[in-house]
């Protein structure tokens, strides 16, 4: 039987750090002093020091805007339509960085499938079309969108890689998982409202699936929906940007789920016999209820919560970033598990073993 493996992955970030300047403007839309209180704390807690994002920060994000271009401006917040336009201006341009990073060389021309996974923003002819275009890809591709899935998005891809490559071991699938989630910032006086958007962050990982014998080899998937979660993470199109909710409850649904799934996720193994755990990274508090429900070492997530503190929450493209992290690794790494969370509540989870000699 045909294995498939992540021979390679890259990634690429916009240039712009605006986490402080997030955090500086979101604390002048609390009104009370108390609210404002609470709001530092978890902003201490968060363990994130750097986020970046397409838009340049304003030289002073507590005045009238929080960016230096003056689209965020106070009262005036860009409508879905400018958003989506800013989107199709710097979404195509970080996929292609993150491609570049591959060094295909003269794989691409031979790339057999492109899928590409985001969230954050949709037009058409899309990314995939320009990624054809800007990176010599050969124009009868077969391409595929995963859209509008979440956080859990590249696991999903990945899956579909696998089918790809196990009914066709010549395939040379690239995946690419990119995400401008700073371009749907709200003007909320919503404590709630507002942490989902303390985590968040622009990003892209670029992967290529195939059957040559290097990098990860894919050993298998499972999906862990828990249920009555479904209100605790949701992702609607509004007039102002899409609305993200992310429930408080939503780390203890994980550590709950996770306790009861972990058998069918690790295929019977225990959780102290996986090496590498790439986690999806989408807080502080979900990588304790990871660790919490599986019952793990505290440096089990150390590259989780590494890639945590310095890019934030990239949505689908996080997991990517902690699995290239730990290709780069020199540890064994024998056996390893990825895991992202999404709508529903659910965990997409993919088994993997390094190969020799990678």
């Amino acid at each position: 039987m045909t294995i498939a493996h992540i021979n390679r992955i890259a990634t690429a970030t916009p240039p712009h750090d605006m986490h402080d300047a997030f955090v500086r403007f979101a604390r002048t839309l609390l009104p009370e002093a108390r609210t404002k209180a609470v709001f530092d704390r978890l902003v201490g807690m968060a363990q994130i020091s750097h986020r970046y994002a397409v838009v340049p920060p304003a030289a002073d994000p507590e005045g009238m805007s929080v960016d230096a271009t003056g689209v965020y401006r106070r009262g005036r917040f860009p409508s879905t339509g400018q958003r989506m336009a800013m989107y199709e201006d710097h979404a195509p341009a970080l996929a292609a960085r993150a491609v570049e990073g591959l060094a295909l060389g003269d794989d691409a021309a031979r790339i057999s499938h492109v899928i590409v996974t985001s969230c954050t923003g949709m037009y058409a002819p899309g990314v995939d079309l320009d990624l054809v275009e800007r990176c010599g890809l050969n124009p009868s591709v077969e391409r595929t969108m995963v859209g509008f899935m979440g956080c859990y998005a590249a696991i999903n891809a990945l899956k579909l890689a696998h089918h790809i490559v196990r009914s066709q071991p010549d395939a040379k699938v690239l995946v690419v998982d990119v995400e401008l989630c700073s371009l749907h910032l709200r003007e909320t006086h919503d404590l709630e409202s507002m942490l989902a958007f303390l985590v968040f962050a622009d990003g892209c990982a670029a992967s290529l699936v195939s059957a040559e014998p290097t990098g990860l080899a894919i050993d298998g998937f499972h999906a862990a929906s828990i249920p009555g979660t479904r209100d605790l993470m949701r992702w609607n199109i509004r007039d102002q940007g899409f609305d993200m909710v992310l429930s408080g409850q939503v780390p203890a649904a994980i550590a709950r789920g996770l306790d009861g799934s972990a058998a069918a996720i690790l295929a019977g193994a225990l959780p102290a016999t996986i090496d590498a755990w790439a986690v999806h990274p989408g807080g502080r508090s979900v990588l304790d209820a990871v660790q919490r429900g599986l019952g793990l070492d505290p440096d089990a997530l150390a590259a989780s919560r590494d890639v945590l503190d310095r890019f934030g929450n990239m949505s689908s493209a996080t997991v990517m970033f902690v699995l290239q992290s730990i290709m780069a690794g020199k540890g064994a790494a024998e056996r390893g598990c990825a895991m992202s969370f999404g709508p529903g509540l659910t965990a997409e989870t993919m088994r993997f073993h390094r190969v020799q000699g990678s």
